[in-house]
């Protein structure tokens, strides 16, 4: 336990286990046995993520790939943009299919490729709400895995999720897809004991992404002007004060630039 698994595609589920919990608010799949026959399966998710990612490529006249190139010389609040990723509506935690997106921040000069960023800050902010919220309901969080299809292609996405989760991000080493029923089916067939040396035996090594301290005490900052925003626009909080989001996020755009470590450099997002 304290593993979550974070399935990041088209739009996003979250996966985590507990020994035992109760209904928690917001969060729609609280299932015994779901994912582990002797556990609690506790699942969430986003509405869209990379649909996000793909909109903004293609109001651009480009695609993801390419508007990628570059993102890993950003650096945390760079934009000086905040962008609630409610272009499809809320799944978890707030379960209102009628919200939109909500960017502020923007100047003139704001390219395609600072929205993206900002997009990959906003889902990954949303992300952590959500595990807040799993955490109260008491489900362990302690390191989240990134599966599905972009963590294995964009390398800046999984050090943005770190740095704002202030957990590490494990990304598996190869396409995990397929192997929780091949896990199962190794068991059915008497190939392993149980189910924990069976994931032993079968799953594959991960790459680790470690939470950079500078970046996230950014995040800190700007997450906390974040939760305000969600519940505020959510419509739960009521009335919010905003008066001071706007200059904060200048004042985290205008903070020199850090040089960007050389293993992040090396590395061009898909």
């Amino acid at each position: 336990m304290g593993d979550v698994v974070n399935v990041v595609g088209t739009s996003t589920c979250i996966i985590a286990m507990a020994e035992g919990t109760s209904l928690i608010p917001g969060v729609c799949g609280v299932v015994p046995g779901s994912v582990d026959p002797g556990l609690v399966g506790i699942e969430a998710g986003l509405s869209a993520t990379g649909d996000i990612f793909e909109a903004i490529a293609r109001r651009a006249n480009t695609n993801v790939k390419e508007l990628s190139k570059g993102l890993e010389g950003y650096r945390a609040g760079q934009t000086g943009l905040l962008r609630l990723t409610w272009d499809n509506g809320d799944r978890t935690v707030l379960v209102k299919a009628d919200l939109g997106g909500i960017t502020l921040g923007w100047n003139l000069l704001h390219t395609a490729q600072d929205e993206l960023f900002a997009a990959i800050e906003g889902t990954a902010f949303h992300t952590r709400i959500i595990l807040e919220r799993m955490a109260e309901g008491g489900v362990p969080v302690e390191r989240v895995i990134n599966a599905g299809g972009i963590p294995q292609h964009n390398a800046v996405l999984n050090q943005v999720y770190a740095n704002v989760l202030g957990r590490p991000v494990l990304v598996p080493a190869g396409i995990p897809t397929g192997l929780g029923s091949s896990i199962f089916a190794s068991l059915a067939a008497g190939s392993h004991p149980d189910l924990s040396r069976a994931q032993e035996a079968i799953c594959l090594p991960f790459r680790t992404f470690e939470p950079d301290p500078a970046a996230h005490a950014v995040y800190e900052q700007l997450f906390a002007h974040y939760r305000t925003l969600y519940f505020g626009f959510g419509g739960v909080s009521g009335p919010v004060s905003l008066d001071h989001v706007l200059r904060d996020l200048k004042r985290f755009a205008a903070l020199p630039l850090e040089p960007v470590p050389p293993d992040v450099a090396e590395r061009v997002p898909v």
